[in-house]
């Protein structure tokens, strides 16, 4: 499964989304990337005041900030039940 973390290069939250991320990751096959908002056409409006948000790419289900590795590993798991 693919996943989107999205945020901004000035994030401090985001460098904490992705620590928290690859935390709750550990032992899955999920493939996560990051994407800075300002690359996509919207992005700032879309998700400026949510970041960092996780977003699984199949079904766009996303994640909002705040979240735990607990979190996230539902997210993963969930997505894997598709």
């Amino acid at each position: 499964m693919s996943y989107v973390l999205l945020g901004t290069s000035e994030c401090h939250l985001c460098d904490q989304a992705s620590a928290i991320v690859t935390e709750g990751a550990e032992g899955l096959a999920v493939t996560v990337y990051i994407e800075d908002i300002t690359d996509i056409e919207g992005g700032v409006d879309r998700y400026g005041l949510r970041i960092p948000v996780l977003r699984n790419e199949i079904t766009g289900e996303e994640l909002n900030w705040p979240f735990t590795a607990a979190d996230v590993r539902a997210l993963f798991t969930a997505s894997d039940k598709e």
